[in-house]
Protein backbone atom coordinates (compact mmCIF):
# COMPACT_ATOMS: atom_id res chain seq x y z
CA UNK A 1 0.00 0.00 0.00
CA UNK A 2 1.39 3.32 -1.23
CA UNK A 3 1.49 5.61 1.55
CA UNK A 4 0.78 9.83 1.58
CA UNK A 5 1.74 12.28 3.91
CA UNK A 6 0.96 15.73 4.46
CA UNK A 7 1.04 18.16 7.15
CA UNK A 8 -0.61 21.82 7.38
CA UNK A 9 -0.04 24.62 9.85
CA UNK A 10 -2.34 27.05 11.31
CA UNK A 11 -0.29 30.83 10.58
CA UNK A 12 -2.90 33.13 11.73
CA UNK A 13 -6.93 34.17 11.24
CA UNK A 14 -7.93 31.73 8.40
CA UNK A 15 -4.79 31.21 7.41
CA UNK A 16 -3.13 28.25 7.06
CA UNK A 17 0.06 26.65 5.22
CA UNK A 18 -0.17 22.69 3.70
CA UNK A 19 3.03 20.92 3.35
CA UNK A 20 3.39 17.66 1.25
CA UNK A 21 5.08 14.73 1.91
CA UNK A 22 7.82 15.75 -0.83
CA UNK A 23 8.26 19.45 0.48
CA UNK A 24 6.28 21.52 -1.80
CA UNK A 25 3.83 24.67 0.21
CA UNK A 26 0.88 26.07 -0.73
CA UNK A 27 -0.97 28.94 1.42
CA UNK A 28 -4.76 27.74 1.92
CA UNK A 29 -7.77 29.79 3.86
CA UNK A 30 -10.98 31.22 3.54
CA UNK A 31 -12.10 34.80 3.58
CA UNK A 32 -11.75 36.55 7.03
CA UNK A 33 -11.95 39.79 8.84
CA UNK A 34 -13.76 42.69 7.83
CA UNK A 35 -12.16 43.40 4.39
CA UNK A 36 -12.82 39.46 3.75
CA UNK A 37 -9.37 39.05 2.53
CA UNK A 38 -8.48 35.44 1.47
CA UNK A 39 -4.68 34.19 1.79
CA UNK A 40 -5.26 31.51 -0.97
CA UNK A 41 -7.45 28.79 -1.95
CA UNK A 42 -9.57 26.59 0.01
CA UNK A 43 -9.71 23.80 0.64
CA UNK A 44 -12.84 22.77 -1.26
CA UNK A 45 -11.01 24.63 -3.96
CA UNK A 46 -8.02 22.77 -3.71
CA UNK A 47 -9.88 19.78 -3.93
CA UNK A 48 -11.47 20.70 -7.39
CA UNK A 49 -8.21 22.13 -8.28
CA UNK A 50 -6.91 18.65 -7.47
CA UNK A 51 -9.57 16.85 -9.30
CA UNK A 52 -8.65 18.88 -12.64
CA UNK A 53 -4.69 18.50 -12.52
CA UNK A 54 -5.32 14.17 -11.77
CA UNK A 55 -7.57 14.34 -14.87
CA UNK A 56 -5.42 16.73 -17.00
CA UNK A 57 -2.00 14.52 -16.40
CA UNK A 58 -4.18 11.96 -17.18
CA UNK A 59 -5.34 12.83 -20.25
CA UNK A 60 -1.93 14.41 -21.67
CA UNK A 61 0.02 10.87 -20.84
CA UNK A 62 -2.82 8.75 -22.56
CA UNK A 63 -2.30 11.04 -25.62
CA UNK A 64 1.38 11.15 -25.89
CA UNK A 65 1.33 7.36 -24.96
CA UNK A 66 -1.05 7.18 -28.44
CA UNK A 67 1.72 9.07 -30.12
CA UNK A 68 -1.07 12.35 -30.67
CA UNK A 69 0.67 15.67 -31.13
CA UNK A 70 -0.82 16.99 -27.68
CA UNK A 71 0.63 20.43 -27.04
CA UNK A 72 -1.74 21.80 -24.14
CA UNK A 73 -4.50 20.50 -21.80
CA UNK A 74 -6.78 22.89 -20.09
CA UNK A 75 -9.46 21.31 -18.16
CA UNK A 76 -12.00 24.59 -16.96
CA UNK A 77 -14.00 23.17 -13.99
CA UNK A 78 -17.62 24.29 -12.97
CA UNK A 79 -19.20 23.14 -9.37
CA UNK A 80 -22.54 22.74 -7.44
CA UNK A 81 -21.82 22.35 -3.16
CA UNK A 82 -24.67 21.02 -0.81
CA UNK A 83 -26.30 23.99 1.11
CA UNK A 84 -26.06 21.93 4.10
CA UNK A 85 -23.46 20.50 6.35
CA UNK A 86 -21.43 18.73 4.94
CA UNK A 87 -21.45 20.98 2.31
CA UNK A 88 -19.59 17.92 -0.15
CA UNK A 89 -19.90 18.56 -3.69
CA UNK A 90 -23.01 17.70 -5.60
CA UNK A 91 -22.40 18.83 -8.85
CA UNK A 92 -18.98 18.68 -10.81
CA UNK A 93 -18.65 19.46 -14.91
CA UNK A 94 -15.48 19.27 -16.17
CA UNK A 95 -14.70 21.06 -19.55
CA UNK A 96 -11.54 19.90 -21.37
CA UNK A 97 -9.70 22.48 -24.10
CA UNK A 98 -7.12 20.14 -25.71
CA UNK A 99 -4.69 21.45 -28.06
CA UNK A 100 -2.46 19.99 -30.68
CA UNK A 101 -1.39 18.93 -34.13
CA UNK A 102 -4.08 16.78 -35.62
CA UNK A 103 -5.55 15.48 -32.64
CA UNK A 104 -8.23 12.42 -33.27
CA UNK A 105 -11.40 13.52 -31.28
CA UNK A 106 -12.07 9.87 -31.11
CA UNK A 107 -8.77 9.38 -28.85
CA UNK A 108 -9.03 12.82 -26.99
CA UNK A 109 -12.78 11.33 -26.15
CA UNK A 110 -11.33 8.39 -25.28
CA UNK A 111 -8.03 9.65 -22.92
CA UNK A 112 -10.94 11.82 -20.94
CA UNK A 113 -13.08 8.55 -20.01
CA UNK A 114 -10.81 6.62 -19.66
CA UNK A 115 -9.08 9.44 -16.57
CA UNK A 116 -12.68 10.50 -15.22
CA UNK A 117 -13.74 6.98 -15.04
CA UNK A 118 -10.57 4.19 -14.26
CA UNK A 119 -7.47 6.57 -13.76
CA UNK A 120 -8.16 9.73 -11.42
CA UNK A 121 -8.06 9.07 -8.11
CA UNK A 122 -9.77 12.59 -7.11
CA UNK A 123 -12.46 12.67 -9.67
CA UNK A 124 -13.58 9.13 -8.85
CA UNK A 125 -13.36 9.87 -5.28
CA UNK A 126 -15.89 13.06 -5.74
CA UNK A 127 -18.23 11.27 -7.61
CA UNK A 128 -19.26 9.10 -4.66
CA UNK A 129 -20.97 12.64 -3.74
CA UNK A 130 -20.93 14.48 -6.82
CA UNK A 131 -22.74 14.26 -10.63
CA UNK A 132 -20.01 14.08 -12.64
CA UNK A 133 -19.65 15.26 -16.22
CA UNK A 134 -17.44 16.35 -18.47
CA UNK A 135 -16.93 17.44 -22.46
CA UNK A 136 -14.11 18.47 -24.55
CA UNK A 137 -13.10 20.89 -27.57
CA UNK A 138 -9.98 20.27 -29.33
CA UNK A 139 -8.03 22.59 -31.10
CA UNK A 140 -5.84 22.41 -33.91
CA UNK A 141 -2.47 24.47 -33.77
CA UNK A 142 -1.84 22.81 -37.02
CA UNK A 143 -0.53 25.89 -39.90
CA UNK A 144 -3.42 27.28 -41.30
CA UNK A 145 -4.13 26.74 -45.01
CA UNK A 146 -3.17 29.15 -47.52
CA UNK A 147 -5.75 31.02 -49.31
Amino acid sequence: MASVKARVKWVEDRTFVGESGSGHRIVLGTAFGPEGRSPGPSPMELMLIGAGGCSAYDVIHILEKGREAVEDCVVEMDADRAETEPKVFTRIHMHFIVKGRALSPAKVARAIDLSVEKYCSASIMLSKTATMTHDFEVVDTGQPAVA
